[in-house]
């Protein structure tokens, strides 16, 4: 080996961190295929394994660890060399948000703010994986989860509930179940939390969960569980604010008037170096006009990196 892979290491380090390589692939935007060359030809030149594939994602060898450790610090270094000179303009907003929040909720009100704000601009990464605001050029993100994400603030907007929903086709043919019934339809499932919000559902309203479920999502997939159901598919557990836009239209119908707290909530995250950024105090100010009226937003900053 001659001269070191120098441009292969920037996407060892993010799929390394990531230990998913579509989720790595989507922050360096390149396909997983592509990626997945790059770190083949890394692990060539080098002559030893770096990765081991699970079916989870990846997670590093002893080499690659060793090969981590080495080099991830000198990146960072240049990384925060290069941040100084980055000119972050007032009047431009970087905004990250997972597809799903924002087909459904974000993007039918996105011209409400423009009209508002005439003079902003809005970059909007629609994307799955976490941001990294140390190394990423993005201002804020709109995210689900518990509020708890180190070292940045949170601002609470507003918690997500679900129930069973399915199409009106579904009903139609197989005549509308009673809550304790449901393990007798064909279920969707979400794969990545083993259907635990399922199980919930069944301890808290009655039934037993099935041995298996017609189809199961991804917990990412909240958009794809949705209209799988829209399309007849079988009956979802509903994230109601996501499942709003099919509702209304008639092409979900919830089963039952009752909700179940999801156990998350939908936040505002940002780093404080945004804090005083003009086009997100905008933004901010924007959005907490839109969820006014639900429960009064909380603001946290929790701990530090």
């Amino acid at each position: 080996m001659n001269k070191p892979p120098l441009h292969l290491l920037p996407a060892f380090v993010t799929a390394a961190r990531r230990g998913n390589l579509t989720h790595a692939a989507t922050q360096l935007r390149l396909t997983v295929s592509a990626l997945s060359h790059q770190m083949h030809a890394l692990e060539d030149r080098l002559g030893v394994r770096l990765f081991a594939r699970t079916p989870r994602g990846v997670t590093l060898t002893a080499h690659g660890l060793q090969l981590l450790d080495a080099i991830a610090p000198h990146l960072d270094g240049i990384e925060r060399a290069f941040a100084r000179f980055r000119e972050r303009p007032a009047n431009a907003l970087t905004l990250s948000a997972l597809p799903s929040f924002s087909s459904s909720w974000l993007m039918p009100r996105l011209p409400d703010f423009m009209a508002r704000n005439p003079g902003l601009e809005i970059n909007l990464q629609t994307t799955a994986a976490l941001v990294d605001f140390e190394r990423e050029p993005v201002d804020a993100a709109l995210r689900l989860g518990g509020g708890q994400w180190p070292g940045l603030t949170a601002e609470h907007l507003f918690d997500e509930f679900i129930a069973p929903v399915a199409s009106p086709k579904l009903i139609a043919g197989l005549g509308r179940p009673k809550l304790g019934e449901l393990a007798r339809w064909p279920l969707l499932g979400e794969s990545d939390d083993d259907n635990a919000r399922w199980r919930r559902w069944f301890a808290q309203y009655g039934g037993t969960p099935p041995r298996r479920y017609a189809a199961s999502f991804t917990d990412a997939d909240a958009e794809l569980l949705h209209k799988a159901a829209a399309d007849g598919l079988g009956i979802a557990l509903g994230r109601l604010l996501l499942a709003r836009p099919l509702l209304d239209n008639g092409s979900l119908v919830a089963l039952t008037s009752r909700r179940m707290p999801a156990g998350y909530g939908h936040y505002l995250v940002y780093p404080s170096r945004s804090s005083q950024h003009p086009a997100l105090l905008a933004f901010r100010t924007w959005l907490m006009s839109q969820v006014r009226g639900r429960t009064a937003p909380r603001r946290k900053t929790i701990g530090s990196r």
